[in-house]
């Protein structure tokens, strides 16, 4: 401004106060600022309905800004912390004792839930795969194997007295020499009969899997969810965040991730490239009063703290005086020759 002369310097400065609280007022007053924010929603969604979503931004910048977010930035410090202490909150809320399972979802809500996941191919697929695998007889015969040795085992430090402590003692000291050959035989045997056995009821396996998780849930709809600290702890919540953060670091700096996050990117950009933003917002649920609702929601009081703090005033000041001391000014009110 010291280059102006006095006359448009004063001018400058009187008309820059004039715009400052003329901003403020209409920023302040709940009427100007519903007033103001009806009319930027209404011009950006003029806007917005002839530009689309490939015009606006491309695959490569969003692609970059994705990048940045879920793979540069580091997930270390106060991020993992914040989350544990947030689940740690959750976990111990006293809402957790008040509400029964069956307020969060109802029996009959619950039904048809497992009904239509039993019915899922996925899950006829998956059932098969479990009772044809091999692992799983292999499972089947290890914990027979391990149950006849826990029996042997027992047998030689039974309690008790008289005849039958006796008897047990000395089957298990007879057994014992013969362990191996014991196993091996009830490994065969096992493994025959959980062959059959599985290949047998694989037809029924969905609706037993269905039946069991209709009776668990009934018998704990009645129960508070807070109930369910006695299967997992807090020790245990705090396991899980460690290990999904774990996996997390890992897993977002392969190639394998970064190729599934690049092609969702260009499958939605497929699909929506060409389509106006304001369409797009409406197919995402948003619309023209969600818009205005919102602002009026933040925007009020989150201007009442700048202005009580002396921020507002200054804020506008930073983004107007440039103008009102710069040559383009100078020129729009000087007179023309």
């Amino acid at each position: 401004m010291g280059e102006m002369n006095g006359g448009h310097v004063d001018l400058a400065m009187r008309v820059l106060d004039a715009h400052v609280a003329f901003t403020k007022q209409q920023l302040r007053e709940p009427a100007g600022f519903l007033e103001f924010v009806t009319e930027e929603v209404d011009g950006v969604l003029a806007e917005a309905a002839d530009l689309t979503l490939g015009q606006a931004v491309s695959p490569a910048q969003v692609k970059a800004v994705a990048h940045k977010f879920a793979v540069q930035v580091p997930v270390e410090g106060a991020i993992p912390e914040l989350v544990g202490e947030i689940v740690a909150r959750l976990y111990n809320h006293r809402i957790h004792d008040e509400v029964e399972v069956g307020e969060i979802v109802e029996a009959r809500r619950f039904d048809e839930l497992i009904d239509a996941v039993a019915d899922m191919d996925v899950t006829h697929r998956l059932v098969r795969l479990i009772l044809n695998s091999p692992l799983t007889v292999d499972a089947c015969v290890e914990a027979v194997q391990r149950a006849v040795a826990t029996a042997v085992d027992d047998g030689k430090h039974t309690e008790g007295g008289g005849l039958t402590r006796s008897l047990r003692g000395a089957l298990s000291r007879l057994a014992e020499p013969a362990m191996p050959v014991i196993e091996n035989g009830v490994g065969r045997i096992t493994r025959t009969g959980a062959r059959f056995v599985l290949r047998g009821n694989s037809g029924e396996a969905d609706e037993v899997l269905l039946d069991s998780a209709r009776e668990t849930w009934r018998k704990h709809t009645g129960d508070a969810v807070g109930s369910f600290r006695d299967v997992v702890s807090a020790s245990d919540m705090e396991d899980i965040v460690v290990l999904v953060f774990e996996f997390w670091r890992t897993f977002r700096d392969t190639a394998y991730f970064r190729a599934l996050l690049d092609e969702g990117i260009d499958g939605v950009f497929d699909k929506y490239g060409d389509t106006p933003l304001a369409e797009l917002l409406t197919e995402l649920g948003i619309g023209r009063p969600d818009l205005i609702e919102e602002a009026l929601r933040f925007g009020p009081p989150i201007l009442e703290t700048l202005d009580e703090r002396g921020y507002l005033d200054t804020m506008l000041r930073r983004r107007l005086a440039p103008f009102y001391a710069s040559d383009a000014f100078r020129a729009a009110v000087s007179p023309t020759a």
